[in-house]
């Protein structure tokens, strides 16, 4: 799998994180065929996980029916 270009990603946060989210992870969506999320705590220097776009789609399917 190829690593996605994360240089101009525009990182997101949701907006049920509240003011003060400390545990919460950010979402870079307008990533050519990922969904590269990483935690919020760790913006900089911390990992980026690069889902695909399908693989985050059934992540997020699946929580949802749970």
């Amino acid at each position: 799998m190829r690593t996605p270009d994360l240089t101009h990603a525009h990182w997101t946060k949701s907006s049920h994180s509240g003011a003060n989210g400390g545990d919460c992870l950010e979402l870079a969506l307008a990533i050519s065929g990922f969904a590269p999320i990483r935690d919020s705590k760790q913006a900089t220097h911390g990992p980026v996980i690069p889902f695909t776009r399908p693989a985050w789609t059934a992540f997020v399917s699946a929580l949802a029916r749970s």
